[in-house]
């Protein structure tokens, strides 16, 4: 009996004890059931209300917010996302083709800031620096450490128009530093890395991306080429070209295209169809032209190359596109804040939508893709790539083209891995072959200056045993010298430093005919052009290898 009683009394208090549990639950869950102000059907203002009035701590319900948004568009299109008030206008700038800042191009070296070259009429070329100069000083405050990184040394530097940066600067040709004041101006963002003759006949323009001024830099760039160079034909280099606006790009290949030929359709859920034409006045209908993209050009690069595709107006070479197919429309947010919804897709004139495969939500292995067409040897053989069969379209001549996975060009180059090496991969993942042109530069600026052009500083370069004075160099950064391994990497490492080097003097205008000498898909299409195989000439997707 005395054991039963007992027992009687742990199963009563066990009973107490979870209905006084209960009890409590609902004591502290009434209250919140009565809340006032609560915006109905509206959970997470509902659950914002919440945590500001009943939260046991005080919590920055703006930082909520902050933290929630991107994660509420990762639940739809990789494309999708949030930009923050204080990234908006790094981002904006890119696309509307201008910043303001000083001026210059720079790298951090033994955690100082080296002007690698000046704008050319900007601020710091007015105010008188120089390439090889170091920045020590910047308002008066030392501005040098191992903290100094590329986005401190931007906000630093960069700022509203008009207003005045003070800079303390050694140069190797004084003892004392020097003090300049520079008044912050526009800095052009080029979208035209670069447009020159290539070959007899033959221009060639890089295009980094397509932004506000990109299409006036192109036409200024194609006007250049055919009627001071006589270039004839043209390449359209779009690799690693991740788009911007449509509009550049739709301007761009109405340049090229006769009086009502299709460019493109948009469309979407709320967003009626709009088809887009070329409207004739084009100024380069007959002019031949290839367009080079990679695995790296998106969107806007598409929207080009796939209307240049479908119209058998020229030819694609290089290695298959990105996949982007959506159209993306910037919201501004009352904070300065904005997010890029996905809208429509975009068609080209064929019909096909090149958007690859995603799920909802699932971004990583979105983000992946293009790691795993490389294990997939999609970068190494055409054979290696796997088109969507049921998603068959027909170009003006009736050739068949893929949607659902970017653009498959009209011929396939392979990457090229002539002379690559685990030494060289070294070099550049390092950025030791990059420091050393500099390095070179600065020490030798007096041969810089007195090179004509960049034809010249190359027959000096090439005279120079640079090949040994980087192996030293690299052995000091802790790069073992390896000989055979260099040996078999002799030609690119050499390519890319005189070329690196040429950039310091030169830019872009040296650097590229320099560095693209070994450049299999830009020879390719030099190749094509030359033979006069610059249309696809039949049904059948043109393949050559």
């Amino acid at each position: 009996m005395k054991n039963k009683s007992s027992l009687r009394a742990i199963l009563l208090l066990v009973v107490g004890i979870i209905v006084g549990v209960v009890i409590g639950i609902n004591m502290y869950r009434l209250p919140f059931g009565r809340l006032k102000n609560v915006v109905p059907g509206d959970k997470i203002n509902s659950l914002l209300y919440l945590i500001n009035k009943q939260y046991v701590d005080t919590v920055n319900i703006n930082q909520l917010v902050e933290n929630a948004i991107p994660d509420i568009l990762k639940g739809l299109d990789p494309h999708s996302v949030y930009i923050s008030a204080q990234d908006l206008a790094d981002v904006n700038n890119t696309l509307e083709g201008h910043f303001s800042g000083i001026g210059v191009q720079f790298t951090i070296q033994d955690d100082t800031i080296n002007i690698v070259s000046v704008v050319r009429g900007g601020p710091s070329e007015k105010a008188g620096l120089q390439a090889g100069d170091r920045i020590i000083e910047v308002n008066d405050s030392v501005f040098v450490g191992k903290n100094i990184s590329n986005e401190k040394v931007m906000k630093e530097l960069r700022g509203p128009k008009e207003s005045v940066v003070k800079l303390g600067i050694k140069r190797s040709s004084s003892e004392t530093l020097l003090t300049f004041k520079v008044i912050r101006d526009d800095i052009p963002v080029q979208s035209v890395d670069v447009a020159y003759k290539i070959s007899d006949g033959i221009g060639y323009i890089k295009v980094n991306q397509f932004g506000r001024n990109t299409y006036k830099e192109f036409m200024d760039a194609i006007t250049r080429l055919t009627q001071k160079e006589n270039c004839n034909k043209l390449i359209i280099d779009l690799r690693e070209n991740t788009g911007g606006y449509m509009e550049a790009a739709t301007a761009m290949v109405n340049e090229f295209l006769a009086n009502g030929q299709a460019i493109m359709y948009i469309q979407g859920k709320t967003y009626p169809k709009k088809s887009i034409y070329a409207d004739g006045y084009g100024s380069c209908q007959k002019i031949p032209i290839v367009v080079l993209i990679d695995e790296f050009s998106a969107s806007a690069s598409e929207i080009f190359a796939g209307a240049i595709q479908d119209n058998d107006r020229g030819l694609i070479v290089g290695r298959r596109s990105f996949g982007k197919g959506m159209v993306q429309q910037q919201i501004e947010l009352s904070d300065g804040s904005a997010v890029r919804l996905t809208v429509a897709r975009y068609y080209t004139p064929s019909g096909r939508c090149i958007q690859k495969y995603y799920e909802n939500g699932a971004d990583n292995n979105y983000e992946s893709d293009i790691l795993n067409r490389y294990k997939h040897g999609e970068f190494d053989s055409q054979d290696s790539i796997k088109q969507n069969l049921n998603l068959k379209y027909k170009t003006v001549s009736g050739r068949t083209v893929y949607g659902g996975g970017g653009i498959m060009p009209d011929i396939f180059v392979p990457r090229d891995t002539a002379g690559y090496t685990s030494y060289f991969h070294t070099l550049i993942n390092q950025g030791v072959l990059y420091q050393f042109a500099f390095q070179y530069s600065d020490k030798n600026r007096s041969v810089l200056n007195n090179a004509k052009d960049y034809k010249q500083l190359l027959a000096y370069l090439e005279t120079q045993d640079l090949l040994e004075d980087l192996v030293s160099f690299a052995e000091t950064k802790g790069i073992k010298r390896r000989p055979v391994l260099i040996d078999i990497s002799k030609n690119l490492i050499l390519n890319q430093l005189y070329a690196y080097i040429i950039r310091n003097k030169f830019e872009n205008e040296g650097f590229y005919p320099i560095f693209q000498r070994q450049d299999k898909t830009l020879a390719r299409a030099v190749e094509e052009l030359k033979s006069g195989q610059n249309y696809p000439s039949s049904p059948a997707l043109t393949t050559k290898k």
